[in-house]
């Protein structure tokens, strides 16, 4: 009965992994999700579909490791990847905050340009007058 109940959360596990893959899959290709962000995604997927076909994979790793707890090496594994993610997530959100504020003082630039351009044609519009 537990072999049973064993294989039918492998399978789950296999098949809902392979759904994510292919939903991120679908993503990337509506271009919904850039490829550089989807390695993150693309990795974890592999890994658990690894884990899913390779039952006590957990536990050797667990012991490659020295970790006491299979589970824990699972749960540190996914705080550490989260961590480098957000870490890449932080230099990208501060790229884009240096690009934006570049491009905000450029756009002032031209606007004033623009204005003291529109000002002179007025100012020879009304001396013509």
């Amino acid at each position: 009965m537990e072999n049973l109940v064993a294989m039918r959360i492998q399978i789950i596990s296999i098949i809902v992994s392979l759904a994510f893959l292919f939903y991120v899959s679908r993503l990337i290709i509506k271009g919904k999700l850039r490829e550089e962000y989807a390695i993150f995604w693309v990795i974890g997927t592999i890994v658990l579909i690894v884990f899913s076909f390779w039952r006590n994979g957990l536990d050797v790793m667990a012991n490659i490791v020295g970790v006491y707890l299979p589970p824990n090496l699972m749960f540190m594994g996914a705080i550490f990847a989260i961590l480098v993610y957000l870490l890449h997530l932080s230099t990208v959100v501060s790229k884009l905050h240096d690009q934006n504020k570049s491009l905000t003082q450029k756009i002032a630039l031209l606007q004033n340009k623009m204005d003291d351009e529109q000002k002179e044609v007025e100012k020879e519009k009304i001396e013509k007058e």
